[in-house]
């Protein structure tokens, strides 16, 4: 089971390396479904994240590594290196088992390896589509990805941490499941709305 969640991953991951190898140096400033980031922003704090978690994977690296560098020459490269190092750092033997420190939840107590990577799939489920929404097109994801990332989606509570600043989603939107899809209701439990205008 746990070796499947690492496969779910890394293959999230890979769906968002198809999305970006799409960016052209003309999309960097466009307008994201993240509220107030371009979409370079987004690729800088998409990279950021990477590292942060290639780097908890490992036990290392404090709140410097987590900070997104929006000034690269090559965002796009960066995206692709930064992708590379964290798929090299979960896929290590055993790295379910390890305690992972994410400071964006908790700086000073680790979270368990198995739920620390749940919060990288649904993250890269999400930026994956928010890349896409910016560049005006879609993405696909393989249904076992959607059923584990829709499966930590409904576990991430609601409540005032969802309107503080920096907060990692926003508040839900209204969805029904019915006739809907699983990459719809993540979406939609993680704030965002598919049918609003960017």
């Amino acid at each position: 089971m746990n070796g499947e969640l690492i496969a779910r991953d890394a293959e999230a991951v890979r769906v968002s390396l198809e999305v970006v190898s799409r960016v052209r140096a003309a999309d960097l400033g466009r307008p994201t479904p993240c509220a107030a980031w371009t979409l370079r922003d987004l690729l800088a704090h998409m990279t950021a994240q990477h590292e942060g978690f290639a780097a908890a994977a490992r036990g290392e690296g404090g709140a410097e590594v987590w900070r997104p560098r929006a000034d690269a020459s090559d965002p796009v490269g960066a995206y692709e290196a930064a992708a590379g190092r964290v798929l090299a750092a979960f896929a290590e033997l055993g790295v379910l088992g390890r305690p992972f420190l994410l400071p964006e939840i908790d700086p000073e107590r680790p979270v368990p390896g198995v739920r620390a990577v749940g919060f990288h799939l649904v993250d890269y489920v999400v930026h994956a589509w928010d890349v896409a929404r910016s560049l005006g097109g879609g993405v696909e994801f393989g249904a076992e990805v959607l059923d584990a990332a829709l499966a930590v989606a409904r576990k991430v509570p609601e409540g005032d941490a969802r309107t503080a600043p920096g907060a990692a989603f926003a508040p839900g939107v209204a969805y029904s499941s019915a006739g809907g899809t699983a990459l719809g209701e993540i979406l939609a439990r993680l704030g965002r709305d598919p049918g609003r205008d960017l």
